[in-house]
């Protein structure tokens, strides 16, 4: 039996023990998830309905893809740029493909993750501010700060602050 299944936003041709890579997927090497977008499916020359078929898969190993070259350049202006990209990828076994429950090892895991799911987790680069109660601020530092100000005799003061005259405004027109 082989299925059409789509997952980040390519589409494969799949049978049971084939090995893809495909665009990386959240887990570690030996967990088994189940790709759930799947958009044809069949055995032989008939179709079967797509909605009732699941395709499992365990990760075999996240990795890096081949290194592809960026080159730009402008003729006549001295201008070269040249950069370097490897694109993260997942590798993945296919255990079944087939009607009814999914086969897993460890555990199974769909890779659209749900919406209650994304409540839970923050996204990445996100910091997480915990919710606590909040503590009443006691007000001994500005009392302290007042009877520092208050014990200070005058003449210690800065005479800036009686030297600086107050601009006047800009008559309006």
């Amino acid at each position: 039996m082989f299925a059409v299944v789509r997952t980040g936003g390519k589409q494969y041709r799949v049978a049971a023990g084939d090995k893809i890579a495909v665009e990386k997927l959240a887990g570690d090497a030996g967990e088994t998830i189940v790709l759930g977008d799947v958009l044809l499916a069949g055995e032989g020359g008939e179709l079967k309905e797509a909605g009732k078929v699941t395709v499992s898969a365990e990760i075999i190993a996240q990795a890096k893809s081949e290194k592809v070259t960026v080159f730009k350049k402008r003729r006549r202006h001295n201008y070269r740029r040249k950069a370097g990209h490897r694109q993260q990828m997942t590798l993945l076994r296919i255990v079944s493909v087939g009607e009814g429950k999914p086969a897993a090892k460890k555990a199974a895991k769909t890779e659209a993750p749900s919406h209650e799911a994304e409540r839970q987790e923050p996204a990445k680069g996100v910091d997480v501010v915990k919710e606590t109660k909040a503590k009443k601020a006691e007000p001994v530092k500005k009392a302290a700060t007042a009877k520092a100000a208050e014990e200070k005799p005058a003449a210690e003061k800065t005479p800036a602050a009686k030297k600086a005259p107050a601009k006047k405004p800009a008559a309006k027109k």
